[in-house]
Protein backbone atom coordinates (compact mmCIF):
# COMPACT_ATOMS: atom_id res chain seq x y z
CA UNK A 1 0.00 0.00 0.00
CA UNK A 2 2.91 2.09 0.18
CA UNK A 3 3.23 2.52 -3.60
CA UNK A 4 1.71 5.76 -5.27
CA UNK A 5 -1.33 4.75 -7.38
CA UNK A 6 -2.49 8.07 -9.05
CA UNK A 7 -0.46 11.65 -9.30
CA UNK A 8 -2.35 14.17 -10.03
CA UNK A 9 -0.94 17.75 -11.58
CA UNK A 10 -1.63 21.34 -11.77
CA UNK A 11 0.32 22.63 -14.90
CA UNK A 12 1.74 26.28 -14.86
CA UNK A 13 3.88 28.29 -16.37
CA UNK A 14 6.87 28.14 -13.29
CA UNK A 15 5.44 26.37 -10.17
CA UNK A 16 3.48 22.72 -10.61
CA UNK A 17 1.48 21.28 -7.45
CA UNK A 18 1.23 17.40 -7.39
CA UNK A 19 -0.77 14.75 -5.25
CA UNK A 20 -0.03 11.96 -4.72
CA UNK A 21 -2.68 9.06 -3.44
CA UNK A 22 -2.71 5.13 -2.11
CA UNK A 23 -4.48 2.91 -3.88
CA UNK A 24 -7.38 3.53 -0.66
CA UNK A 25 -7.17 7.29 -1.58
CA UNK A 26 -5.07 8.00 1.37
CA UNK A 27 -2.77 10.99 0.39
CA UNK A 28 0.61 10.06 -0.14
CA UNK A 29 2.34 13.26 -0.90
CA UNK A 30 1.59 17.07 -1.73
CA UNK A 31 4.22 18.78 -3.23
CA UNK A 32 5.28 22.43 -5.40
CA UNK A 33 7.99 21.58 -7.91
CA UNK A 34 10.09 23.90 -10.26
CA UNK A 35 10.06 23.09 -14.06
CA UNK A 36 13.53 21.81 -13.71
CA UNK A 37 12.26 19.21 -11.09
CA UNK A 38 9.19 18.28 -12.11
CA UNK A 39 10.08 15.94 -14.45
CA UNK A 40 13.28 14.43 -12.47
CA UNK A 41 10.29 13.69 -10.00
CA UNK A 42 8.10 12.12 -11.87
CA UNK A 43 10.98 9.91 -13.43
CA UNK A 44 11.53 8.21 -9.32
CA UNK A 45 7.98 7.98 -9.18
CA UNK A 46 6.26 3.84 -9.46
CA UNK A 47 4.48 3.20 -12.46
CA UNK A 48 1.51 5.09 -12.10
CA UNK A 49 -1.76 6.70 -13.70
CA UNK A 50 -0.69 10.83 -14.04
CA UNK A 51 -4.18 13.03 -14.61
CA UNK A 52 -3.65 16.78 -16.25
CA UNK A 53 -6.48 19.10 -16.89
CA UNK A 54 -6.31 18.86 -20.86
CA UNK A 55 -4.70 22.49 -21.49
CA UNK A 56 -1.54 23.11 -24.55
CA UNK A 57 1.28 22.05 -22.42
CA UNK A 58 -0.55 19.15 -20.96
CA UNK A 59 -0.39 16.95 -25.03
CA UNK A 60 3.48 17.58 -23.91
CA UNK A 61 3.85 16.45 -20.85
CA UNK A 62 1.63 13.61 -21.66
CA UNK A 63 4.04 12.33 -24.05
CA UNK A 64 7.01 12.65 -21.29
CA UNK A 65 5.29 10.90 -18.97
CA UNK A 66 4.53 7.64 -21.50
CA UNK A 67 8.29 7.61 -22.18
CA UNK A 68 8.68 6.71 -18.95
CA UNK A 69 6.17 4.03 -18.93
CA UNK A 70 3.82 5.72 -16.86
CA UNK A 71 -0.73 6.21 -17.55
CA UNK A 72 -1.74 9.10 -18.60
CA UNK A 73 -5.31 10.93 -18.67
CA UNK A 74 -6.18 14.33 -19.61
CA UNK A 75 -9.27 15.57 -18.12
CA UNK A 76 -11.57 18.39 -20.13
CA UNK A 77 -11.09 21.24 -18.08
CA UNK A 78 -15.16 21.31 -17.50
CA UNK A 79 -15.02 18.41 -14.80
CA UNK A 80 -11.70 19.96 -13.13
CA UNK A 81 -12.31 21.09 -9.48
CA UNK A 82 -10.29 24.29 -8.34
Amino acid sequence: MSEVTIIGVDLAKRVFQLHGAHQDGSVAFRKKLSRGQFLAFVAQQPKCLIAMEACATAHGWGREFEKLGHDVRLIPPIYVKP
